[in-house]
């Protein structure tokens, strides 16, 4: 979720939180609710985790755990329409999603189940005034505007921690395939599987210069055997990945560039002068040692000496 659209949900319960607070008589209103909500407690927290077993929510959580979130998202709810603040309900609501967002849980579960408690409180305040239909209207015109800005704080809370494990998951993802490794001294491996998009080819070059700098090394075998095709963008970022490498005091070699890829690259207009290509890993490797002064014997990459 961007900042810009945060700061409009914001504004909106910001407009719709000060008309609940003008009138006195709406303030004592909210007390006297809040009351009651407090009264009929046991009898609406039922009614509620009934009506999410029902509505066959947060199926990946026991019967007794569901209760006992239900137990506290409703004090918290109850708590933040008396106080008008939502601070405990957001700490809580970041709470719940770290601890239920690993198990699967969606984010229309969790706006399902705070839409569901909102519907629950609506009808035991119907119930409740329903002989005062004057003073019911001044109920809804207190209880709406808080319990609207609760639900949004409650998606809101869920939404950025999912976000948060999604990012975090797609970081993993990219640190596992993308790995450098130090072949011997001074030569290191860089293999690329899967889609390089900007974002990896970015995360792809610091990985790389912290490598070279970690292992003080001289060559690189950057192989693309696994890409399938990159664009315009990704190729200029390969092409500065090479250059920076060549001023961190290492020659890069990229490896098993398919005819397709060349052929885009040829098309793309890429500048491919400061790059050194060879046809497959093997002989990347042999001119890798070449560099290094080293010889290869039949065509295979003699093992490194631990000694050296």
């Amino acid at each position: 979720m961007t900042d810009d659209q945060r700061s409009q949900m914001e504004s909106h319960d910001d407009r719709q939180g000060s008309g609940s607070q003008a009138p006195e008589m709406h303030t004592s209103l909210l007390h006297e609710l809040v009351g009651y909500l407090r009264q009929e407690r046991s009898e609406l927290r039922e009614q509620w985790a009934r009506r999410i077993t029902d509505a066959q929510l947060l199926g990946a959580m026991t019967g007794q755990e569901i209760f006992t979130e239900v137990t506290a998202v409703y004090d918290n709810y109850v708590t933040a329409l008396e106080t008008g603040s939502v601070e405990s309900l957001q700490a809580y609501a970041r709470d719940l999603s770290e601890r239920i967002i690993p198990r699967g849980v969606e984010t229309d579960e969790v706006l399902g189940i705070v839409l569901l408690l909102r519907d629950v409180l609506a009808r035991a305040l119907v119930e409740r005034y329903r002989d005062q239909p004057d003073v019911l209207d001044q109920v809804f015109d207190a209880y709406e505007p808080a319990a609207n800005r609760i639900a949004v704080t409650v998606g809101v809370s869920f939404v950025d921690e999912r976000e948060r494990v999604i990012r975090e998951q797609q970081e993993s993802i990219r640190e596992l395939s993308t790995p450098v490794l130090q072949v011997r001294d001074r030569l290191l491996i860089l293999p690329i599987i899967g889609v390089l998009d900007t974002q990896r080819a970015r995360q792809l070059t610091e990985q790389l210069l912290a490598a070279i700098q970690d292992n003080r090394a001289r060559v690189v075998v950057i192989d693309i055997t696994g890409v399938a095709t990159i664009d315009v963008t990704v190729a200029n970022h390969l092409v500065q990945t090479v250059e920076a490498a060549r001023l961190m005091g290492a020659t890069a070699i990229i490896t098993g560039l398919s005819s397709r890829i060349a052929q885009t690259l040829v098309d793309l207009g890429v500048d491919l002068s400061m790059m050194r290509t060879v046809g497959d890993l093997q002989g990347g490797l042999e001119v890798a040692l070449a560099l290094l002064g080293e010889d290869v014997v039949g065509g295979v990459v003699p093992p490194r000496d631990p000694t050296t």
